[in-house]
């Protein structure tokens, strides 16, 4: 069986604009007793890397920076008095805060942000380190700490990457009964990223390792880390819950309309809370309409049984994205209608 080791690269100094990240990977490498060789992967904090590019923002407008290294914003809730987003960020991932960081910043009152192209880095890096030591394959990715969807914790992934084959794709191959297999692709990249991350850690300013016997992952350059994000039609969550149904009746997360209604919150909330935001929502699309809420009963009244329709199907959406849900009649007579709000 394969062996695989992971050596962390300890001594590195505090990393300032314009140093040279080989220099002080190599000197390190040498430090550990250690001698880089064909088929090495260097798995390579991408925070040393902006601190290399000062990629530096003032720490007071942390919002700006965030804004600034936003695609478009997935989801958003308050936690305190603070909007906390999950966005596709301008680097390719999809993280909180675009990945605008205050930690580990050498004591620089000011937040990091990401490489613009996290996979041109590593290629840049991984092709000075074969210059600088006269090998020829070497693996370099760049790491960087996210959460996941349905998973407590964080974890390291494949920010960017060079020389190697982030995806091992196993399909069209068989498992070990034999059977064939559909659906098995194994994310390489982020593999690689997490267990040098067991090595490295965040708070023993050790910004790199070296991870060997993975000779098998190695690439002439590989596709870069973009090809482990998912998109478009392959990106079946594409909105946070509360998210997808406010943008379905009109209200994009991340835009001004948004924190006027309300942003729900990381914590939980009692009906009352919820039910107001429902409301605000519904109200958007149905302006000629009238939503008196009393304790857990609803009354929507309108001019017009069309309108009418219009705002009732239009508040039970915004029931269900809210946690709530309340019971229609088949047939509405008049143009009053009272709903019972209760949780789903």
């Amino acid at each position: 069986m394969p062996t695989l080791s992971i050596v962390p690269l300890t001594g590195i100094p505090e990393v300032r604009a314009g140093d040279e990240l080989v220099g002080l990977l190599l000197d390190a490498a040498a430090a550990a007793d250690l001698t880089l060789a064909d088929g090495d992967v260097l798995v390579v904090s991408s925070k040393i890397v902006s601190k290399s590019l000062g990629l530096w923002a003032d720490s007071t407008v942390k919002g700006a920076a965030v804004v600034s290294q936003t695609v478009r914003v997935v989801a958003e809730r308050m936690t305190g008095d603070k909007v906390t987003q999950i966005v596709r960020s301008t680097a390719g991932p999809i993280m909180a805060a675009a990945g605008v960081d205050a930690s580990n910043t050498g004591g620089r009152d000011a937040v990091l942000l990401l490489p613009a192209d996290p996979d041109a880095e590593a290629e840049h890096l991984r092709v000075a380190l074969l210059a600088a030591t006269g090998l020829r394959r070497l693996g370099v990715v760049l790491s960087d700490t996210a959460g996941r969807p349905w998973r407590f914790g964080q974890t390291d992934f494949a920010l960017g990457a060079a020389g190697i084959e982030v995806v091992d794709d196993l399909r069209g191959g068989v498992d070990a009964d034999g059977r064939p297999l559909s659906v098995t692709a194994r994310a390489v990249g982020d593999e690689l990223a997490a267990a040098a991350d067991l090595v490295k850690g965040k708070a023993d300013a050790i910004p790199a390792a070296v991870v060997r016997g993975t000779e098998w992952a190695l690439a002439d350059r590989g596709p870069g880390a973009r090809a482990l994000i998912r998109a478009g039609r392959e990106d079946w969550f594409d909105y946070g819950r509360a998210e997808a149904v406010r943008a379905a009746l009109g209200i994009e997360p991340g835009e001004g309309i948004a924190e006027q209604i309300g942003i729900p919150t990381v914590g939980t909330e009692d009906v009352a809370s919820r039910l107001g935001r429902a409301v605000a929502v519904a109200l958007v699309g149905a302006p000629d309409v009238g939503i008196d809420v009393g304790g857990s009963v609803v009354t929507v009244s309108s001019p017009s049984s069309y309108q009418l329709g219009v705002a009732v199907a239009r508040l039970e959406v915004a029931l269900w994205g809210e946690g709530l849900t309340a019971e229609v009649p088949d047939d509405v007579a008049g143009l009053d209608l009272r709903l019972e709000i209760r949780d789903r």
